[in-house]
């Protein structure tokens, strides 16, 4: 890993891993990633235990892998264990993926309502996160695939015709594509529990990292359970702490039904979506509300190890501990997401993190990237420019680049401490979080313009984006 990291105070989280925060200091924009041509990836399901949300951090701080939640609120875990309440768990951390930011939006943290956010998915072992990540990955790591997303069956097609898209519907399509996923946390079978949905034929299921995360690190087992409540043995085949992400294989659910992945970017606010999990432990559980936010930059996590930054689609469906990993799915029944965090009004108490309409999921287009990536050789990588910024207590005006790391891409643009980034190729940005969910928007390799204000004076400047394991 690099010198680069993301510094700031935690901004509010999707269901993921949460874990401590790291003083304050400056964060680092990682590099974002573009979405590869759509595939079909599995629901899953995550019982959500209650956490105890963990202290606020101070506006910027450093953060060795990723971001955490806005000033003023706390991204912790919300995931639930077998017979044990819900704790905060926090996004695996995130080597200098600067942050990646919906284009154009601001980074919305600054919400009076939201003082915590919680992880959706019934994880407590979710601080593990990213812990033991490059222990997981072999030469022979079970389950990939030579061709990724290409060389495995998934499915595209909407099951359902617009004027047979009704809730009802929606749930019959994906229910029998859902499955609730039990893995091990500190040395309990079973003592983690979360959603995921089958991506393909050749038994791959999608969750999120911090659903087994602990499991993943301690080689300990991983069941997932169909609808009609059969079990089947999974393993790990690669992970994700900088997207909350994961793939599972299991050999014996070859016969599940395939989800049909469909594309966020055609969501429009106010649209219709249903959400799949297995809430509070109540497996096969179905939620529906709408879209009330797109693009909506938000990090998970609640240390700086373990945090993760996506363009979010928020939600007002009741989304809920244990919901984690479980898929957000459009009245056509193509997965459009994947449920990962919620916001709550809860100060620091377990009891107070429930769903308060305010939800959000991965985009499926980076489900899509990051599981071809997995399929392909066992392990993720995102974007990186080589500098760390500022992503708590700014006014809106840009981000603020704190420190830029020698020979790395920021370096090679010209780039220099105190720099402020205000636009990633014509699109405002407003802050340190938003700037580093724009840019893991993007992909390694790829080019991308900063407009900057240096001394009075704003410049465009070409940076080529790096890559970095995660």
């Amino acid at each position: 890993m690099n010198d680069e990291h993301q510094h700031g105070q935690a901004d509010g989280e999707p269901t993921q891993p949460v874990g401590p925060l790291p003083p304050p200091a400056a964060h680092d924009p990682a590099a974002s990633w573009q979405a590869p041509a759509p595939h079909d990836a599995p629901a899953d399901r995550s019982t959500p235990p209650s956490w105890v949300p963990p202290q606020q951090q101070p506006a910027p701080y450093r953060e060795p892998w990723g971001g955490y939640p806005a000033p003023g609120t706390t991204p912790f875990p919300v995931g639930g264990f077998a017979g044990q309440p819900a704790q905060p768990g926090g996004h695996p951390g995130q080597p200098h993926a600067r942050h990646a930011t919906t284009k154009g939006r601001v980074s919305g943290w600054v919400w009076p309502v939201v003082a915590v956010l919680a992880l959706v998915v019934g994880v407590l072992g979710g601080v593990a996160g990213s812990v033991g990540y490059e222990n997981l990955r072999s030469d022979d790591t079970p389950g990939t695939v030579a061709d990724g997303l290409a060389g495995v069956d998934t499915v595209t097609e909407a099951p359902l015709a617009a004027e047979d898209g009704t809730v009802a519907a929606v749930a019959d399509a994906l229910l029998p594509s859902t499955v609730q996923i039990v893995a091990e946390f500190e040395g309990q079978d079973g003592g983690a529990t979360g959603s995921g949905f089958v991506l393909d034929r050749q038994g791959h299921i999608v969750t999120n990292n911090h659903v087994v995360a602990d499991a993943a690190d301690d080689g300990g087992p991983i069941e997932i359970v169909d609808q009609d409540g059969n079990r089947y043995d999974a393993t790990v085949v690669g992970r994700s702490p900088v997207y909350d992400l994961a793939v599972l294989v299991s050999e014996e659910a070859t016969g599940l039904e395939p989800a049909s992945l469909g594309a966020s970017g055609k969501l429009r606010v106010g649209e219709t979506v249903v959400a799949f999990g297995s809430p509070l432990g109540l497996s096969s559980t179905v939620t529906a509300g709408i879209v009330s936010a797109l693009q909506r930059p938000v990090t998970t996590g609640q240390s700086a190890d373990q945090s993760s930054y996506i363009n979010a689609v928020q939600t007002d469906a009741a989304i809920n501990p244990g919901n984690s990993g479980g898929p957000l799915v459009n009245l056509l029944g193509q997965v459009v997401g994947v449920n990962s965090a919620i916001a709550t009004t809860g100060g620091g108490l377990g009891g107070e993190s429930g769903n308060i309409g305010v939800g959000f999921a991965i985009p499926v287009e980076q489900v899509r990237i990051t599981a071809d990536q997995i399929l392909r050789t066992g392990e993720a990588s995102y974007p990186v420019i080589g500098a760390e910024v500022q992503t708590g207590g700014q006014g809106g005006d840009g981000a603020e680049i704190s420190r830029v790391v020698a020979d790395g891409a920021a370096a090679e643009a010209g780039l220099e401490e105190g720099d402020v980034v205000t636009a990633v190729d014509g699109e405002r940005v407003t802050d340190g979080i938003a700037l580093i969910v724009s840019i893991r928007s993007n992909q390694p390799g790829e080019t991308i313009e900063l407009t900057v204000q240096r001394g009075g004076e704003e410049r465009q400047v070409d940076v080529v984006l790096r890559s970095e394991v995660g």
